[in-house]
C-alpha cells in the first residue's frame, strides 16, 4: 500500500501535509479578517497563494511521471486546480467587500463544478496524493455557498473521501476526511464572524441614513412651525390691505407696515433655523415646548403663533420658554403647563409642587436675568399654591 500525506491532525507534528485543514482556514484568516467594506489589500492574492503550497504533493507526483501523458495531464490539472481555487477565493472575498454575503448562486456553482471536475482529473492521474484537492473543494463550498447548501456538500465530500480510499486500494483515508471536516468548520467560523461584520456595517449604514432622514424631517417640521402661521397671517393681511386701499388708506398703510414686520421676523427665524439649526427661535421653542410636554405626559397649553412679539424680544422670550419648560419637566411633577405670550411678556405656569430651591436661584435663571436686563425687561418668579410661575416682561 502506498503511503500518502494526510491533513495535519491535532496529534501531527512537523510541516502539515497535503490537504491539511489549516491550509484554507489560515489563508482566509490571514487575508479576510479585516472589516468587510474596506479596501482589499494588494497583497491578498499573494497570501492566498502561499497556502497552495500544500498542493505540492500531487504536483510532485505528477512531475515524477512527466514523461508520460498521464503525468503531463496530472501536472496541468494540478496547476489548473490551484488557479481555480484562487479564483473562487478572490471572487468570494470581493463579494463580501461589497457587503454581499454570498456570490451569485449560478457563478458559485459554476466555479465549484469546475473545481470538482479538475480535482477529479488530478485524483485520476496522480493517485492518492490528489485527494488533497478534496480539502480545498470543501472549503470552497463553505466560502461561496449558503450554509444550508454547503453543509450537505461537505458531508458528501467527507464520505466520498472515506469511501474512495478502500475502493481504490489506498487504504483508510480517515486523516484526509478529518482534514476536510476540520478545515470546513474553521472556514464556517470565520464566515460567521465576517457575516456579523457585514450585518454591523449594514446596520451602521442604515442608522446613518435614518439619522439624515430624521434630521430632514425635523428641519421640515420646524420650518413648517416657523412659517406656517406667519405666511397665513401675511396672506390675510395682504388681502385686507388691498381691500382697504380705497376705503381706509391710513389703515391700509398700517397693515402694510405690519406685513413688513411679519415678513422680516419670519425671514429672521428661517435664517436662524437654517444657518444655525439648533439656535433658538421663538416659533421653534413654542413647537418644541408642545412636543416635550406632550411626550412626558404633561397637558400643554401653548400659543399658536408668535407674530405679535416684536423682533427685539423674540430671542429673549425663546430663552424664557426653554428655561421654564425645562424646569417644569425636570422638577415640577406637574400635570399641566401653560405658556402665555403677549407683545411685551411671556409666562410659563404649571400646577406642580413649586420650586424646591429659593425662587429665582439657579444658573439658568441667572443667565435669563442678564439677557432680560440687556433689553430692559424684568424676570419674575413666584411659587403658587400649587405650582410655579416664571414671567419675563418689559414694562
Amino acid at each position: 500500500m502506498t503511503t500518502v500525506s494526510t491533513p495535519a491532525t491535532p496529534a501531527s507534528t512537523g510541516t502539515p501535509a497535503a490537504g491539511a485543514p489549516a491550509t484554507p482556514a489560515a489563508a482566509t484568516a490571514s487575508t479576510t479578517s479585516e472589516v468587510p467594506g474596506q479596501a482589499t489589500g494588494r497583497w491578498a492574492p499573494a497570501f492566498a497563494s502561499l497556502w497552495l503550497f500544500f498542493l505540492l504533493d500531487p504536483l510532485l507526483a505528477a512531475w515524477s511521471g512527466r514523461g508520460t501523458v498521464r503525468g503531463v495531464v496530472g501536472l496541468l490539472a494540478t496547476v489548473a486546480f490551484g488557479l481555480l481555487y484562487l479564483a473562487v477565493w478572490l471572487r468570494g472575498r470581493a463579494e463580501r467587500s461589497r457587503l454581499s454575503k454570498n456570490p451569485p448562486l449560478v457563478t458559485a456553482v459554476t466555479y465549484l463544478v469546475a473545481l470538482l471536475v479538475v480535482g477529479g482529473v488530478v485524483v485520476a492521474t496522480v493517485g492518492e496524493s490528489g485527494l488533497a484537492c478534496s480539502v480545498y473543494l470543501a472549503v470552497a463550498c463553505v466560502m461561496v455557498l449558503p450554509p444550508r447548501l454547503a453543509g450537505p456538500l461537505v458531508v458528501a465530500t467527507t464520505i466520498g473521501v472515506l469511501a474512495l480510499g478502500p475502493l481504490a486500494g489506498w487504504g483508510s483515508q480517515v486523516g484526509t476526511a478529518f482534514g476536510v471536516a476540520a478545515a470546513s468548520l474553521a472556514i464556517f467560523g470565520l464566515r460567521t464572524v465576517l457575516s456579523r461584520n457585514v450585518d454591523l456595517l449594514r446596520a451602521h449604514r442604515e442608522n446613518a441614513e435614518l439619522a439624515v432622514e430624521n434630521e430632514r424631517t425635523r428641519l421640515a417640521r420646524d420650518l413648517h412651525d416657523i412659517l406656517g402661521h406667519s405666511l397665513t397671517v401675511i396672506t390675510v393681511k395682504a388681502e385686507l390691505a388691498q381691500r382697504l386701499f380705497d376705503v381706509d388708506p391710513e389703515r391700509a398703510r398700517t397693515e402694510v407696515a405690519d406685513l413688513e414686520r411679519l415678513s422680516r421676523d419670519a425671514l429672521a427665524d428661517v435664517r436662524r433655523a437654517v444657518e444655525g439649526y439648533r439656535e433658538l427661535t421663538l416659533p421653534g421653542e413654542i413647537a418644541r415646548a408642545r412636543n416635550v410636554l406632550t411626550t412626558v405626559g404633561i397637558a400643554a397649553e401653548v400659543p399658536g403663533s408668535a407674530d405679535q412679539v416684536p423682533s427685539e424680544l423674540r430671542e429673549l422670550f425663546a430663552w424664557t420658554i426653554r428655561e421654564g419648560v425645562t424646569n417644569v419637566v425636570r422638577h415640577s411633577g406637574a400635570r399641566s403647563c401653560t405658556v402665555a405670550l403677549t407683545p411685551t411678556s411671556v409666562e410659563v405656569r404649571d400646577d406642580g409642587r413649586g420650586c424646591p430651591a429659593p425662587p429665582g436661584s439657579g444658573s439658568g435663571l441667572a443667565g435669563l436675568r442678564e439677557r432680560a436686563a440687556a433689553l430692559g425687561a424684568v424676570v419674575v418668579t413666584r411659587s403658587l399654591q400649587p405650582g410655579y410661575l416664571l414671567r419675563v416682561g418689559r414694562p
